[in-house]
């Protein structure tokens, strides 16, 4: 790759606010798909040593932060106040990114609780959408993660996510558990008297921006 079609990946990479795929790449800059491979090859060895990465997500490539650098950024990304997802929220996500596709029943089903509200903050932020339509009785939606859900996460696809036998406990902390339901104690949060039973509390608004 000549100097000038190098000068100008590494611009569309720089202002890219979402992961650029390298069919598209090729495209902008008239050459073949395997000329950007081996150019983003060789961007991704110059980053060696900075504070920055090219890192492949979702299908696309961007810059983004190094993660030797994580405590830093993090601490800049928290000192702004951005909003989070509830318990409930991130329960829910977790399911649909290893269930996928599911419908809302099926989710429903596994959290034990209704999970209407919680779907529609997903599919506001982004996270979540609809793909498909369960083929049997009553076509029920089916739901899976976004582009942006595996940009977030740094992810190429769904595939890469860890393996749940990752975060299955050891078998004392389960029969832990189980004694526990057994002796009538309920671990976890206690319900607010107003909140209905089987469902999950009302979603916290986000936090305000603070004033420039």
């Amino acid at each position: 790759m000549d100097a000038e079609r190098r000068r100008a990946l590494e611009a569309v990479l720089m202002v890219a606010t979402e992961p650029v795929a390298p069919q598209l790449l090729a495209q902008l800059l008239e050459i073949s798909v395997t000329g950007v491979e081996d150019a983003l090859a060789d961007l991704a060895r110059s980053c060696e040593g900075r504070g920055f990465v090219l890192e492949r997500v979702a299908g696309g490539c961007r810059f983004a932060s190094h993660p030797d650098c994580a405590p830093y950024v993090e601490r800049f990304v928290l000192a702004r106040e951005p909003s989070r997802l509830s318990g409930a929220a991130l329960e829910t996500l977790g399911i649909v990114a290893y269930k996928q596709p599911v419908s809302r029943g099926q989710i429903a089903a596994i959290r034990g609780v209704n999970v209407e509200g919680v779907l529609r903050t997903l599919q506001r932020r982004g996270l979540v959408e609809a793909v498909s339509r369960d083929p049997g009785p009553g076509n029920a939606v089916l739901f899976g993660t976004t582009g942006l859900f595996l940009e977030t996460l740094g992810l190429d696809s769904p595939a890469d996510l860890p393996p749940l036998g990752d975060f299955v406990p050891e078998a004392e902390v389960t029969e832990s558990f189980d004694a526990s339901l057994r002796s009538g104690e309920r671990p976890g949060r206690a319900r607010a008297p107003t909140e209905p039973p089987g469902s999950d509390p009302p979603e916290e608004p986000p936090a305000p921006d603070r004033p420039a």
